[in-house]
């Protein structure tokens, strides 16, 4: 599956966040789309389940958009909401069943025929790896979805899905704030299996861009703005440029409504920070010389 350099999140979109009416949506998706960013990354429970719907009113005006548009979402998580009165306690859910249905509602909200890209949100202790990979083939030959991917799986979870259904990405958190991926073998079992990483809260979540009394993140944003000035970029330029240097190619999921912010952030994948600039900002977020 190829990514967008830059795969745009929908989280903050909708109620959760920003809250775009119909018309400003519109418009959003079509500026991403003329910057070349085509990924858009859902999940059925985002706004409590609204956000797709929000997407698909778009669509249902707009099908020329459907075609030129690559969507994600996300399923298997089950949130207390008043969209979800039988749902009782928070939890998460991949039985055949529950995909199958969350992957219907999707289609549905979203005014298309076919996900490109359907992952499982987060690891579900009760999950049965056999018949996830089997409800799995039976979405791609029904021509339901394109693609199967996971979210947050610890590499020994990856591993055992993987060699039961191919898969084309972990989503995972990623930044220089959040580095488990880079020394659990996430990352790893990615370039050994050939496949893309994608990031969500690439940007530690916006704490690095305000004040702090935190002497980690002060160390972070000092040596970040000193490289950046280096670079005549900005520090979230930075922070993701330090994040797409790793070899195994991570894509981060940006969740901004802004286009300019948008925009800076797909300029800083054709940006290249030296080995030494990234371990400055290494040493600044573990507060101490590399062993």
């Amino acid at each position: 599956m190829k990514f967008s350099p830059i795969i745009i999140g929908t989280m903050r979109l909708g109620v959760w966040g920003v809250n775009l009416d119909s018309k400003a949506l519109e418009y959003f998706i079509d500026a991403c789309l003329d910057l070349g960013l085509n990924d858009f990354d859902h999940a059925d429970i985002y706004g409590h389940y609204t956000t797709e719907a929000q997407f698909g009113e778009v669509f249902k005006r707009r099908p020329d958009l459907i075609s030129k548009c690559q969507l994600t979402t996300k399923c298997g998580i089950k949130l207390v909401c008043n969209k979800r009165p039988e749902t009782l306690v928070k939890s998460y859910d991949s039985s055949p069943e529950y995909i199958l249905q969350c992957v219907e509602n999707s289609l549905k909200e979203l005014h298309v025929e076919c996900l490109d890209l359907l992952l499982i949100h987060r690891p579900d202790y009760l999950m049965d790896m056999s018949a996830i990979a089997d409800t799995f083939s039976f979405l791609k030959s029904k021509g339901m979805v394109k693609e199967i991917g996971v979210s947050n799986f610890k590499p020994h979870q990856f591993e055992v899905l993987n060699a039961l259904h191919p898969l084309v990405t972990n989503q995972i958190e990623a930044s220089v704030l959040y580095r488990e991926a880079f020394e659990n073998g996430t990352l790893d079992q990615c370039i050994k299996n050939k496949i893309v990483p994608t990031a969500w809260s690439p940007l530690g979540g916006g704490l690095l861009f305000k004040p702090t009394e935190d002497p980690i993140v002060k160390a972070i944003q000092k040596i970040g703005n000193q490289i950046a000035e280096d670079h005549k970029a900005s520090l979230d330029q930075i922070l993701l440029a330090w994040l797409m240097k790793h070899p195994s190619n991570i894509i981060p999921v940006i969740g901004s409504s802004n286009i300019d912010r948008i925009k800076l952030a797909k300029e800083a994948a054709s940006m290249t920070l030296t080995h030494q600039e990234w371990y400055q900002l290494w040493e600044a977020a573990i507060g101490e010389e590399v062993a």
